[in-house]
């Protein structure tokens, strides 16, 4: 998985994808996304890392099957909060 932090003013957030997807283009009905190497292709990292940096950023922004199963595994999502673009399961957190 390739996984870039941004720091904003009053946040962080978390780009994550599972490797294979960096630089595709998906689309589907009205939605139309690239998941841009400058915003997901950070650090190659392990399962193990993407647990340890959930809980400590404010929002993530995730793509594909494996990125999500973590989110899933530790809590921060259930299956009801994905959508799938051509068969592409994708999730936005945001802690609030």
């Amino acid at each position: 998985m390739f996984c870039k932090i941004h720091e904003t003013q009053n946040s962080t957030i978390l780009a994550c994808c599972d490797k294979e997807l960096i630089g595709k283009t998906i689309q589907e009905g009205n939605y139309d996304v690239t998941i841009e190497e400058s915003f997901y292709k950070g650090e190659l990292i392990t399962q193990k890392r993407l647990e340890e940096l959930l809980p400590e950023v404010n929002n993530a922004n995730l793509f594909g099957k494996k990125t999500i199963s973590i989110a899933i595994k530790q809590g921060f999502l259930t299956q009801k909060d994905l959508i799938k673009i051509k068969g592409i399961e994708h999730a936005i957190i945001l802690k609030v």
